[in-house]
């Protein structure tokens, strides 16, 4: 799909539709067109190159990443937990020479801009070229396991193939309000949480982050993004692992919980694990995983009311291939990225993923882990630390676990517990629950309680949830001397 097919869907809807809901404002399918072809003038005829948007979730931003659409100029979100040196190396890294913020930027000249009512400040400054791969529309960065994040190029016929992908494989469950609860310059929200509600002709309601808990990259309060889908009346949302499970257990320990009228909630970034999944729907929260990566413009499977397999990522969506290589590597085509930003274009028909994988003979794909974070034991036995992890996060109290013993006798966890203060007994409890489900070698002999929170702001994960494993090992390093050893573990 193009653009011109994509704006020519959006025309095509009823006038006075809902489109977009934000905070105090509705904007109609008609009012939202308008706004965009008239910012979309305004940029061609400031002569912006590279548009970058450093703002909250909130109508302006989908309108601004539409006018950059229309106008067929490449747009760079910077996401607002980037941190100042993060947000400075993009945009150097991209060349953007315009920025559209709430806030004017120091030496740039200044112009007002006025998006659906929010005045924003249109900042622009003389910026040298930056060689961008021919037919990019979109350059998404990842924050990545460094600090320096790494600028996927996308095309819009990528992006909206993977979006009309997810609003065909959506259709049966007739979602009218989708409700945008992670940052929309997250690429798995802007394409599944804007471009296909939009292709469905549904509405996607984006009030600002903090009125849904979320605040930066890792801190969320369940309560409020529970009261936030009763208020819109949502039909779907967006999660990742993290946030779906301390909505499942703020919802369990709840004595006033109300029903919600979700439909579907997709849940994807890092690993769930079936057991999370299973408490989440005892509470009230349809959640189904999914499997995607920027690389392949967002969502490449999905598990749905009518297909799902829990343990599994669903299978492909209809823009999708996947396969698994030779060596155990899942590999994608249908919608994959023109390359990386300051490299040459990609030649891959198929993209590597990095992850390992298996797709059982109904279709369904499997993720066992990273490629590169394979352990090796002391005793020669291969283990992804992510298999282990997801068995242990399955078991209550364990919200988070990353698990290490490359070249050790048998495999330690750090753990982070779910209440806080749960005892080291119950942590003990959930271990050997856990253990009790895989074979020896990638049994858990030793755990400790984490340090520090499971945040971004804490220096253990990146922003959308992954371990930066080394910080955590060195973090940890001494904490195991003194630990016992667990009971159902061998020598």
């Amino acid at each position: 799909m193009n653009d011109g097919e994509f704006f020519g869907r959006l025309a095509a809807q009823p006038a006075s539709k809902p489109a977009l809901i934000g905070d105090g404002i509705t904007l109609d399918y008609g009012t939202l067109l308008r706004e965009v072809a008239r910012l979309a003038t305004l940029v061609r005829e400031t002569r912006v190159r590279v548009l970058a948007t450093l703002l909250d979730n909130g109508p302006a931003w989908v309108i601004a990443d539409l006018a950059a659409l229309r106008a067929g100029i490449v747009h760079v979100p910077i996401p607002a937990f980037f941190t100042p040196e993060q947000a400075a190396y993009v945009i150097a890294a991209a060349g953007i020479d315009a920025m559209l913020s709430v806030t004017p930027q120091p030496r740039w000249r200044v112009n007002g801009c006025d998006v659906a009512g929010a005045q924003l400040s249109l900042c622009t400054r003389n910026s040298p070229a930056v060689a961008v791969i021919d037919g990019t529309t979109k350059v998404t960065f990842t924050s990545g396991t460094t600090g320096t994040p790494k600028g996927v190029c996308l095309s819009a016929a990528s992006m909206l193939t993977v979006a009309d992908g997810v609003a065909r494989a959506t259709s049966a469950l007739r979602i009218e309000r989708h409700l945008c609860a992670l940052p929309l310059a997250v690429l798995l929200e802007n394409v599944a949480g804007v471009y296909a509600p939009l292709l469905a002709g549904a509405a996607s309601v984006v009030p600002p982050l903090a009125k849904l808990g979320v605040e930066g990259s890792s801190r969320f309060d369940p309560s409020l993004l529970d009261s936030a889908a009763r208020e819109h009346a949502a039909d779907s949302v967006i999660v990742l692992p993290q946030m779906l499970r301390a909505w499942s257990a703020w919802r369990s320990a709840s004595t006033s919980r109300s029903a919600l009228s979700l439909r579907f909630i997709a849940v994807g970034g890092a690993a769930v694990g079936a057991g999370a999944l299973a408490e989440a729907h005892d509470v009230g929260l349809p959640a189904f995983e999914g499997y995607g990566l920027s690389e392949g413009a967002s969502v490449q499977t999905l598990n749905l009311p009518d297909a799902n397999r829990p343990g599994s990522v669903g299978r492909a969506l209809p823009h999708a291939r996947v396969r698994i290589a030779f060596d155990g590597e899942i590999e994608i085509t249908g919608s994959a990225m023109l390359g990386y930003l300051g490299e040459l274009p990609s030649v891959h028909a198929w993209w590597p993923t990095g992850d390992l994988g298996s797709i059982d003979a109904d279709g369904y794909v499997y993720v066992h882990g990273r490629k590169k974070q394979v352990l090796i034991t002391a005793f020669g036995r291969n283990v992804s630390p992510e298999w282990v992890e997801t068995a242990l996060a399955a078991q209550s109290p364990i919200a988070h676990a990353v698990v290490q013993g490359d070249g050790k006798p048998a495999l330690e966890a750090v753990l982070w517990p779910l209440p806080e203060d749960a005892g080291d007994d119950e942590l003990a409890s959930a271990v050997l629950r856990a253990n009790a489900a895989l074979p020896d070698y990638a049994r858990v002999a030793r755990f400790v309680r984490a340090r520090v929170p499971y945040t971004k702001e804490a220096g253990v994960c990146t922003a959308n949830g992954r371990p930066l494993r080394g910080v955590i090992e060195t973090m940890h390093a001494d904490a195991f001397d003194s630990v016992s050893r667990l009971s159902n573990v061998l020598l």
